[in-house]
């Protein structure tokens, strides 16, 4: 029977390379993977999915999944779906749609929620209709679980601004709660010469 998954993870959990990964090892086993990512998603341009490690695939749009006829999607093993939260619920509901009527498997990564711990219209609506949850864990600097997209400047962590800003390494950190509530980007420094 096919479900409909939702693996999520803070920045940096290596959400993509599971993803792509997970495409490897369907064809390795001969069957045929659906990449797709959605459209706001343009950092490595519009038909390409790559992980932080080098990994990439070539993809289609999500709009351009949901635009598919049953009979061309029923020709595929397994849909899997980058960057997730940037979609509609609509788009999710058709996502259920092409699990329950058309028995094909949806597996979709992304965040949960944005650096103000809100839940993306996407997420939320996974988290609403998905057969299975996952969560992709990472780690804070302090070694605690990090659940927190944390946007950055050289002034420190962003508290405002737009809910969408598309970054990586430079304008984002995963942080425990603990500290991203407190603000700390990393942890206090051991002194130059100190044994």
């Amino acid at each position: 029977m096919a479900k409909l998954y939702f693996y999520y993870g803070a920045m940096g959990s290596s959400k993509t390379a599971n993803a792509l990964m997970v495409a490897y090892n369907y064809s390795e086993r001969g069957q045929k993977t659906l990449l797709a990512k959605t459209n706001i998603d343009t950092r490595d341009g519009s038909h390409t999915i790559r992980s932080r490690i080098g990994l990439e695939r070539e993809c289609i749009l999500l709009s351009d999944l949901c635009a598919m006829k049953d009979e061309e999607v029923k020709e595929f093993d397994a849909v899997i779906v980058d960057e997730i939260q940037f979609a509609s619920k609509e788009q999710i509901d058709h996502l259920a749609y092409i699990v329950d009527y058309l028995e094909v498997p949806v597996l979709c990564y992304g965040l949960r929620t944005d650096f103000q711990l809100n839940l993306f219209e996407g997420s939320e609506r996974l988290l609403a209709v998905a057969d299975e949850i996952k969560e992709v864990k990472t780690m804070c600097w302090c070694g605690h679980k990090a659940t927190c997209n944390a946007r950055y400047n050289r002034n420190g962590i962003v508290r405002e601004g737009s809910q969408v800003m598309l970054g990586a390494n430079d304008e984002y950190i995963a942080l425990c709660r603990k500290h991203f509530l407190e603000g700390k980007l990393y942890g206090p420094e051991e002194p130059v010469g100190a044994e």
